[in-house]
């Protein structure tokens, strides 16, 4: 079995879960990538193995969590023994608690709440003996700033901070580091189509411009160079927690249109 370093990446076929599986695999890593669409997750494989690394494709949903066992059990028997865990795909309705319906909600937490659980569950079994691992949880800033349009994606964001204190707290004494990311505007290409798909998609992201102090969207890139450095023995204390990476989103108190009115010339952009 090859001694190379394995990173488990779901929701890997497109945006921030296909950028951490490609800069995974130029770091050095063997990646299994997971996601429904198994097209998508082809073309992904296939530039992992142009970046001279392995690749091991699992199509099918998570919300079946004999597949998501599947996947922490047969990757392992195709690439070795998991070095890292990201719990990336997720799912939600733009919709009100007022209109959500059952079938709805309940996919949601599924997918993004208790596959993550119990993916971490059976591949933190795989690390405990080797006594290494990291574990990361993508959240979003979401998990703390509502809107009121996606209470099962908030629910489940902000269970999964919360599960990743509970999971540091279980494995940090076996060693294995637990951490989540949460990410705010990414431009991801289903961010941009629903953002230049009718005046309400502009609106959104001339808004998130104005409350982001660096002025911009992030790139699934930038987020995904995070998730490898906490992966890395360079973030070998940082366990437990949550990492914020939003641009300065979360701690704006007011739009840049604003306080240019407040203070003339003193927020240049």
């Amino acid at each position: 079995m090859s001694e190379r370093r394995v990173a488990l990446v779901t929701g890997a076929s497109r945006g921030i879960g296909e950028a951490t599986a490609l800069a995974f695999a130029s770091a050095g890593y063997d990646v299994a990538i997971a996601a429904t669409n198994e097209s998508a997750l082809q073309a992904v494989a296939s530039k992992i193995r142009q970046a001279g690394a392995k690749a091991a494709v699992f199509a099918g949903d998570l919300a079946d969590l004999k597949f998501a066992q599947r996947f922490a059990t047969e990757s392992a028997q195709m690439l070795g023994e998991p070095n890292v865990l990201v719990n990336n795909a997720a799912w939600r309705e733009l919709v009100s608690m007022r209109e959500i319906s059952l079938e709805s909600w309940e996919k949601t937490l599924r997918i993004c709440l208790t596959a993550p659980a119990f993916l971490a569950r059976w591949v933190a079994q795989r690390m405990e003996p080797l006594r290494r691992g990291v574990i990361i949880n993508v959240s979003s800033i979401m998990s703390s700033n509502a809107f009121g349009l996606a209470p099962a994606y908030i629910a489940a964001k902000g269970a999964m901070d919360a599960l990743t204190y509970d999971l540091a707290a279980l494995y940090g004494p076996s060693s294995i580091r637990v951490l989540a990311i949460n990410p705010g505007a990414i431009d991801t290409s289903l961010s941009s189509e629903m953002a230049q798909k009718d005046d309400e998609g502009a609106d959104v992201r001339k808004f998130s411009e104005q409350m982001i102090s660096l002025g911009r969207w992030g790139s699934s890139e930038e987020i995904a160079r995070t998730i490898v450095w906490l992966s890395s023995d360079d973030a070998s204390y940082i366990n437990g927690t949550t990492i914020v990476a939003d641009g300065g989103w979360s701690h704006q108190l007011y739009p840049l249109s604003i306080k240019n009115k407040m203070r003339p010339g003193q927020f240049p952009r």
